[in-house]
């Protein structure tokens, strides 16, 4: 074999290693890519919240989960009508407070085609007109006429939500025009409360189950005979296809369910000894730290 032949069999087999190589660092650099995408780390989910403590304490909850599986997590605290459009824009990936199928059934009609429901928080929980336990009357109907005795008002939260649009039509429904519609916080609205029940006056506030009020206060729903409220789930919304976005997260948070009970022992917590969303909700998986464990290995498994 002659030297020219040699040194370009040599060449040649330079050639063919150097692409091998660079083919073989290709690969590994995709296999990391890929696998660090399966981690979450580069991933951020953005949460949707009000400031309605039923909203805030699940989604803390959710939250700390999902940072466990490796996610950065975000949330954006604005009103629910905007919680929606922010879902159908894929601004927001989770909203963990929808009262379906009645009480935001406008918002849900309007949006519906876009978005999804990955769990169900709890089920069966009623929503209305509530009073304190000594006030007399004991339905909507009984209202009629005794405007002045309530202050001429219903104390209820911000404008947008369900309960307040509903509210509008029990007024119109049980002809109680003399009665005006204060729109205002949460946090307003209970300390409105607070004051009521101090000096043992009458008071009409919109109410839901759960909520800190019904630990703390002996308090009942007025009956609603023209059934304007109706007792509704509470599900996990996301928009369609986020499952093929963000996989993991959305398996996870399929898994997703807590009790009343334990949302409402919170939320007094927070209120009466200041604990934290935060740790309070740190403690929660603590204490449901098998659940906690499934919902995290079984994002891993599919």
């Amino acid at each position: 074999m002659s030297t020219k032949k040699l040194l370009t069999g040599v060449l040649l087999l330079l050639v063919l290693l150097l692409t091998a190589c660079n083919s073989s660092g290709e690969d590994a650099q995709s296999s990391t890519s890929s696998d660090k995408k399966e981690d979450s780390k580069d991933e951020t989910i953005v949460f949707g919240e009000t400031t309605w403590t039923s909203t805030l304490l699940p989604t803390q909850i959710s939250k700390q989960i999902l940072e466990k599986a490796g996610y950065k997590v975000e949330t954006k605290q604005i009103s629910q009508p905007l919680i929606f459009k922010g879902l159908q824009n894929k601004e927001i990936d989770f909203f963990m407070d929808a009262w379906l199928p009645h009480t935001e059934a406008e918002l849900w009609s309007k949006y519906k085609e876009d978005l999804q429901k990955v769990a169900t928080s709890y089920e069966d929980v009623p929503l209305g007109w509530v009073v304190p336990e000594y006030v007399e009357e004991s339905t909507i109907k009984d209202l009629k006429g005794k405007a002045s005795k309530f202050d001429e008002r219903v104390v209820t939260i911000a404008a947008g939500a369900g309960i307040v649009e509903i509210s509008k039509q029990v007024i119109n429904d049980y002809g109680l025009e003399n009665y005006e519609l204060i729109k205002s916080g949460e946090a307003t609205m209970i300390a409105t409360l607070d004051d009521a029940i101090e000096k043992e006056e009458p008071i009409i506030i919109t109410g839901w189950r759960p909520h800190s009020m019904f630990a703390k206060y002996d308090l009942k729903f007025l009956e609603d005979s023209k059934e304007n409220f109706k007792k509704d789930n509470v599900y996990v919304l996301s928009y369609k296809g986020l499952e093929k976005d963000h996989p993991k997260a959305y398996k996870i948070l399929s898994e997703w369910g807590i009790k009343v009970s334990e949302l409402e022992e919170m939320m007094l917590k927070y209120e009466e000894d200041g604990t934290s969303f935060e740790k309070l909700a740190e403690q929660w998986i603590n204490n449901h730290q098998e659940k906690v464990n499934n919902m995290l290995e079984s994002a891993e498994e599919s």
